[in-house]
């Protein structure tokens, strides 16, 4: 057997290392399967084995041996990454798309826009079973990939469409209408898309959304923010990092309606005072109690972990201090830091619990006991 090529060489010593290995002659353990010479000899139980080892593009190449490897493969590939593909992406998913018709995960990341709407089109008109899909930075984009998604994909659970700028908000307000099951979705820098009207369609449609990255979506206001908190109570991670017109109006919504919130990122929402931070702290103490009856073991998870309030300059230390003594998990120790407080020079005496004890500690040894 001979294949040409890097992938070639890569296939070649994964089928002698599964196939060649078994009994040093060619043969397989356990007898009675018979002797396997050929790459269309083995068994699709094998084959996909060999697939797991090697890289998509190597997948890619496996996928042209053969008839047989081609069916095998396209039934049985589930997770795909196309974003190795630097010139010819847009071809290589027009040809690929109708063959692996059972994919679940397909990244198409890419470093220049190659993806055209086409290409998303033949997706979705193929790729029915799609959970994950990753359009991150297609600038060539338009609305029309997002209504054939919508109707031909149901079952996504993630997107991401980071720097798709010309996807606007009545798209995206559509798509969330048919995929009702997305739980993590990525708009930053979709700055058309992400509007009020398109986070109020989000709230009414996908109550089971946990992850949201509106990051530099310059339009999103209290409105558009308040309508995810009552609408998605799962929510787990919010980035409004520059979403300059949100006001405390958004986190008190979000500290009293999203009681699982983990992560919220602030960054240059200028318009933040501490009003917003006392209700994150008085948000834990006072969800308390059913916090505590109903996950007891995992209560000292529950709560903030990760927190970026950098450029809120109208915020004040002990605003800011009350929420990092409600969180205990959020840090400003070296190396651990999840209260990111970045040009915000008011609040350098701000310390989490950790910082309190390491001061404690200090001024004991420097002040033993007689």
């Amino acid at each position: 057997m001979e294949m040409v090529g890097q992938g070639g060489e890569e296939l070649e010593f994964c089928f002698e290392r599964l196939v060649m290995g078994g009994d040093g002659r060619g043969g397989m353990d356990g007898g009675g399967v018979g002797v396997i010479t050929e790459w269309k000899d083995v068994p699709m139980e094998l084959l996909l084995r060999i697939v797991a080892l090697v890289d998509d593009r190597t997948v890619i190449m496996a996928s042209g041996v053969c008839s047989g490897w081609r069916d095998a493969i396209c039934l049985g590939l589930t997770h795909l990454s196309l974003s190795w593909c630097k010139n010819n992406m847009n071809n290589l998913v027009l040809s690929l798309a109708p063959k692996f018709t059972k994919l679940q995960a397909l990244t198409l990341r890419q470093d220049k826009p190659q993806l055209e709407d086409k290409a998303v089109e033949i997706i979705a008109n193929y790729c029915h079973d799609l959970q994950d899909l990753d359009l991150s930075k297609s600038f060539k984009l338009s609305d029309s990939s997002l209504y054939a998604l919508a109707h031909g994909c149901p079952n996504l659970t993630k997107l991401n469409i980071s720097g798709c700028t010309a996807f606007s908000d009545a798209a995206l307000a559509h798509l969330t209408g048919f995929c009702r099951k997305l739980k993590i979705l990525n708009l930053c820098g979709c700055g058309k898309a992400a509007s009020n009207r398109a986070l109020q369609a989000i709230g009414r449609n996908c109550s089971q959304l946990q992850s949201l990255n509106l990051g530099w979506c310059e339009d999103v206001s209290d409105a558009g923010v308040m309508s995810l908190a009552y609408g998605c109570p799962d929510l787990r991670a919010l980035d409004l990092c520059g979403c300059v017109h949100i006001t405390d109006e958004s986190v008190i919504a979000l500290a009293n309606r999203c009681l699982h919130l983990r992560s919220l990122g602030l960054y240059f929402c200028q318009n933040i005072t501490d009003k917003a931070m006392y209700s994150l702290a008085q948000s834990r103490v006072k969800n308390k109690h059913e916090m505590w009856e109903s996950m007891k073991s995992r209560y000292s998870e529950e709560g903030l972990m990760n927190l970026n309030i950098s450029q809120c300059t109208a915020l004040t230390p002990p605003a800011v201090q009350a929420v990092c003594d409600s969180f205990p998990a959020l840090h400003t120790c070296p190396g651990r830091h999840s209260l990111i407080i970045s040009g915000c020079l008011s609040l350098t005496s701000v310390h989490c619990a950790c910082g309190v004890q390491a001061h404690r500690t200090a001024s004991q040894l420097s002040h033993p006991a007689h």
